[in-house]
């Protein structure tokens, strides 16, 4: 086992033979390490927090640590995170609140960049990208393969729909359509289809085609958010859309916030 002399394990934490601890790193006593996870420097590790394996953690990175909220009273509350992170320098990943659910959770496969906030009771799916600085507020879902820029602030409740790109400097107080471009530059809001991630990620050209003229319908503001919908069953209900298009459609209509379109 790798560990520093400078580190601080606390007695009751589980650290893997396979893992490397740098120096000056504190893990608490309710830590649990998967296999071959490295904490490069300075990094802080509280609460009930586990950690998938092959991760990789910066310096000052703090995990775990007690929710940003008033009411919080040292309730065992929890911090989940999968396999193959990369948490970069100063990222902060609070734990839950009893009132929330009692769980933040991180997928696998993400990269978290520096400074960026990950508030309390958040869950963020895998294959995600938070760029600097980008701020989750509690009780925030951020789905698989979303993208969220450079100094975006997302608002306590709000979702960011899969396979989504968020532009930098995005303020974020309502939901965030999947599978779409948001941007400040549009007045925050969404402006098209993210074809390029789409592509990326495999996507045929029939359901790039579906998903641009559903996409197109929810936000040419032609309709209102309930008359869109109506001509999108239609046009599942014709055989026109996958189930991608499903997925659209089920997200804009089970959002309490609204959706940016």
């Amino acid at each position: 086992m790798s560990i520093h002399p400078s580190a601080i394990v606390a007695e009751g934490a589980v650290v893997p033979a396979s893992c490397t601890v740098g120096p000056f790193c504190t893990i608490g006593a309710n830590v649990v390490l998967g296999e071959n996870c490295e904490l490069v420097s300075h990094v802080v590790l509280e609460g009930h927090t586990t950690l998938g394996k092959d991760n990789r953690i910066f310096s000052f990175a703090c995990l775990g640590v007690a929710p940003q909220d008033l009411k919080y009273a040292g309730e065992p509350t929890r911090l989940e995170i999968g396999d193959g992170n990369v948490i970069r320098e100063s990222v902060t990943i609070s734990r839950g609140t009893a009132l929330g659910g009692g769980v933040t959770r991180l997928g696998s496969n993400c990269l978290i960049m520096a400074y960026a906030h990950i508030g309390h009771d958040s869950s963020v799916g895998d294959g995600c990208i938070l760029a600097n600085s980008a701020t989750l507020a509690g009780h925030v879902i951020v789905e698989d393969f979303a993208v969220v820029g450079a100094l975006c602030p997302v608002h306590q409740f709000c979702r960011i729909g899969k396979y989504s790109f968020v532009g930098g400097g995005t303020t974020i107080t309502q939901d965030v359509l999947p599978y779409s471009l948001t941007s400040i530059e549009r007045n925050n809001h969404a402006y098209g289809l993210n074809k390029v991630g789409l592509q990326r990620r495999g996507f045929t050209a029939e359901q790039l085609r579906e998903l641009s003229t559903a996409m197109r319908i929810l936000t040419s503001g032609k309709h209102n958010t309930t008359q869109a919908l109506e001509v999108i069953h239609d046009m599942l209900a014709q055989g026109a859309g996958g189930d991608h298009v499903k997925y659209l459609a089920k997200f804009v209509a089970a959002s309490e916030r609204g959706v940016l379109k």
